[in-house]
């Protein structure tokens, strides 16, 4: 059997130290494989935010260990973290995250410019990242003048452009009506089944929960639930 994408044993995050310590992380396991589609839900404070910047590599567990196709994250320097990052990840905000004065395609290509790609290569695989996400011919528009569904759509295009393994979005559709929200969700749907991206999303909305394989729930620090598609279903729906 393969290894798993991810193998999260007994990660914990405490911040602070003594009587203010704060253990945000309580001994999370989580494996996710190649493929899946992981919803996170939870109460303000329940830990996603922290789970998520651990699994960004934006930050390292206090305890625990954390495997990245076999690799033991939590080992690495930062500079390490970074390359996988660049190589291996992308990121999806609510905000979008897009600079306001630049082109979409430029905002796409600056992953690529972080790499070291040349000019040539940037330009090709900019275009056909924005092609993938339904914006062909908007190439050269700023953030201002695009919809909100576009703008998003912008930054999952850069989030792609580098060729991820693992997407993780955090609240893609917190900025956006309910019809865009169904938009996006039906492009990081068909993402995950047409080109095999793994995609983790932390979510406060059940609706968009429902396009997941999976939904986790968190619960002050510890996972209170992981449940299957199917068995959600037969249950009668994510609550």
């Amino acid at each position: 059997m393969s290894e798993a994408l991810i193998v999260l044993s007994g990660v914990t995050r405490s911040f602070g130290s003594g009587a203010a310590a704060f253990q945000a992380l309580r001994g999370v396991d989580l494996t996710v494989e190649e493929g899946d589609f992981v919803a996170i839900m939870g109460p303000s404070g329940s830990g996603k935010s922290s789970l998520m910047n651990i699994l960004g590599c934006l930050d390292t567990p206090s305890g625990g260990s954390y495997r990245f196709r076999g690799l033991a994250v939590e080992s690495l320097g930062r500079d390490q973290r970074a390359m996988l990052r660049r190589h291996a990840l992308g990121f999806i905000f609510q905000g979008f995250n897009l600079l306001a004065r630049t082109s979409a395609q430029e905002n796409v290509e600056l992953p690529l410019l972080y790499r070291g790609e040349p000019a040539a290569r940037r330009h090709e695989l900019a275009r056909a990242a924005l092609a993938s996400v339904g914006l062909s011919g908007w190439e050269h528009h700023t953030p201002a003048e695009l919809s909100g569904g576009q703008q998003q759509r912008v930054a999952i295009a850069r989030a792609l452009v580098t060729g991820p393994s693992l997407l993780l979005a955090d609240e893609p559709t917190g900025n956006l009506d309910s019809e865009r929200s169904r938009e996006i969700m039906d492009l990081l749907a068909g993402l995950n089944r047409e080109q095999g991206i793994t995609v983790l999303m932390v979510t406060h909305e059940p609706d968009m929960a429902e396009y997941a394989h999976r939904i986790v729930r968190l619960v002050d620090g510890r996972i209170a639930s992981d449940t299957r598609k199917g068995a959600l279903q037969e249950a009668g729906g994510v609550r």
